[in-house]
């Protein structure tokens, strides 16, 4: 049996945060049925590019899960959805605050229905607070919890993060941990409980140095300056000949000495910028293979920079069983699945090949 073996979740979330912690769920065991707006579906299902009929964004979040479409502002609709929760044991939703409660499906309502259901928001800033209503997307989380200031790189030329740290970081996670949290609560007590995942509270941890150093000193990192930001010379990127780029982090003053010795470099200047700037020179002279020969096996926590192509090519991805599991659309193509963070002896042995379910595929469920 899998760990979530005959848990039910109704998932009424979309785009990212939801839907992700829906995927974890479903390889984990649950049964995870999305709700979705009749004929159209999801907003995701229409991004670009698409793999199929579906945006492969959104195959590559849903794979596992089943459809049931439904119009949440028709009464009628409304009761054809209370049995489901009646017997579902999370619930999962991402509207803005107030929405579900217009719909007559928050929380200290349908609790009634089902005292054990675990009721799960998703949103930017919480359902309270003078921010809980306001439009957001990741880079405004960001940014409001000063995340940004320490990863946008320079002033004159600021770099948007590729990860959606928020979504991912600040609104998945955080959900997962407290659903399974409130899942062991519910064993002891048999009662449900009501779960406020706010994103932007949950970076702050993510960025615990940072809080550290400028509470303790005074001397607030910022992008470009700080340790860890780019200011320091070991933890640093370097431009190789061809090109391509070294990501040098010997912090420790072992692997620190390893690095020197490693490259020719004689560690004399307390100036950082001096010494980023002489080992940049250094760096600079061969190509990325010679390094890699230079580093590889050493201890001195440095490695070429690799393309996401050739990461998904890489043979120690490969030998973990990474991608495995493959996704399948309804053309019968097959591409790697998104790996998750449920491990192999918890996840779906029986599904190694799933899809993602039409628009309403289950609306006789």
């Amino acid at each position: 049996m899998q760990p979530l073996d005959n848990i039910k979740v109704l998932d009424f979330s979309t785009l990212l945060p939801g839907p992700l912690a829906g995927l974890v769920l479903a390889e984990a065991g649950a049964e995870v049925v999305k709700i979705e707006r009749p004929e159209f579906g999801e907003e995701m299902r229409h991004f670009q590019p698409k793999w199929g009929k579906d945006a492969i964004n959104f195959a590559l979040l849903n794979r596992g899960k089943r459809s049931l479409t439904l119009d949440l502002k028709d009464q009628s609709q409304i009761d054809i959805l209370k049995p489901l929760i009646c017997e579902a044991d999370i619930l999962l939703e991402q509207f803005r605050p107030g929405v579900m409660a217009r719909l007559g499906l928050d929380y200290e309502t349908v609790k009634q229905w089902n005292p054990r259901l675990i009721y799960c928001s998703i949103s930017g800033y919480g359902q309270t607070g003078p921010k809980a209503k306001q439009a957001g997307h990741d880079l405004n989380y960001i940014g409001d919890t000063g995340l940004l200031d320490l990863s946008m790189g320079s002033d004159d030329n600021p770099t948007v993060p590729p990860a959606l740290i928020a979504d991912i970081g600040g609104g998945t996670y955080p959900a997962l941990v407290n659903i399974l949290l409130a899942l062991i609560s519910r064993q002891r007590t048999g009662q449900g409980t009501y779960l406020d995942i706010a994103m932007t509270d949950h970076l702050f941890m993510l960025m615990f140095w940072a809080q550290g150093q400028g509470t303790v000193t005074g001397d607030w990192p910022r992008s470009g300056k700080g340790l860890l930001t780019g200011g320091s010379p070991r933890y640093q990127i370097y431009r190789t000949k061809d090109h391509k780029f070294i990501a040098a982090a010997p912090l420790e003053e072992k692997f620190w000495q390893n690095f020197c010795s490693l490259i020719g470099f004689v560690d004399e200047s307390e100036d950082n910028e001096v010494t980023i700037t002489a080992i940049r020179d250094i760096i600079a002279t061969q190509t990325a293979l010679y390094w890699q020969g230079v580093f590889d096996n050493q201890d001195c926590c440095c490695s070429v920079v690799k393309t996401l192509k050739q990461a998904l090519q890489e043979q120690h991805f490969q030998y973990r069983g990474l991608f495995e599991q493959q996704l399948l659309n309804e053309a019968g193509q097959t591409i790697q699945a998104l790996p998750v963070c449920v491990l192999k002896q918890f996840r779906r042995i029986d599904k190694k090949t799933a899809k993602a379910p039409s628009v309403g595929e289950h609306n006789f469920y």
